[in-house]
């Protein structure tokens, strides 16, 4: 059966979110293709309970509410930082640790501290991956979704101050420099090539924009 054609995005989209570093880098992405965003935030919308098992359902979640609420399109962003030494977390409770510590730099601490119980040590023992999944809504409920990671490994202490969340805590495969370390353009900048972005979110985007912005 021959697939659906992805439905294009053009004009006018409201980005679910109220946290400003993830509102900074959607618009960064968005810019180049003519595409005027407006947050959530700025347009006063609540923030939905989030409520899904995984990445992409909380995606969605936000994305659908936001669309509702606007009558415009939304486009929606759940990221995490999965520990492979914790079973996975922080995971989609990333954002919810860190308010829970208080703030990113705790939230970071935290999740050390349990690697060291666990006795994660080693660098292959601190293997991590982002990932991060985006959702556009429609207002007549039409859904679009990918799902972008990037594999890595924890560093202590934590570098840079670049970047937000998690990011001085999280150093990409093939780079000696921590995320928290690397300029926007280094970390998001989708390469003119077509090779393969960098960061989590960039990689979603990459094959958002593919399909529906190209």
């Amino acid at each position: 059966m021959t697939q659906p054609a992805h439905r294009k995005l053009s004009g006018r989209v409201v980005v679910a979110t109220h946290n400003s570093g993830k509102l900074r880098e959607m618009n960064e992405l968005l810019a180049p293709y003519g595409i005027e965003a407006v947050s959530a935030g700025e347009l006063g919308l609540g923030e939905p309970d989030e409520t899904g098992l995984t990445f992409l359902a909380n995606a969605e979640l936000k994305a659908r509410a936001a669309a509702q609420a606007a009558n415009l399109p939304a486009f929606a962003d759940d990221s995490g930082l999965c520990v492979d030494a914790l079973g996975g977390d922080p995971g989609i409770y990333s954002a919810r640790w860190a308010r829970e510590a208080g703030d990113f730099p705790a939230a970071m601490a935290n999740v050390h501290e349990l690697m060291q119980a666990k006795g994660a040590v080693s660098a292959t023992e601190r293997r991590a991956h982002f990932v991060s999944a985006l959702a556009i809504v429609w207002p007549d409920g039409h859904l679009e979704q990918f799902e972008g990671k990037v594999f890595g490994t924890i560093v202590w202490p934590p570098r840079g101050e670049k970047g937000f969340g998690y990011d001085p805590f999280f150093q990409p495969d093939g780079h000696a420099r921590t995320f928290g370390e690397m300029s926007s353009q280094e970390k998001h900048g989708i390469p003119a090539d077509g090779s393969q972005a960098l960061s989590h979110r960039a990689r979603a985007f990459q094959t958002l924009a593919k399909a529906c912005l190209a």
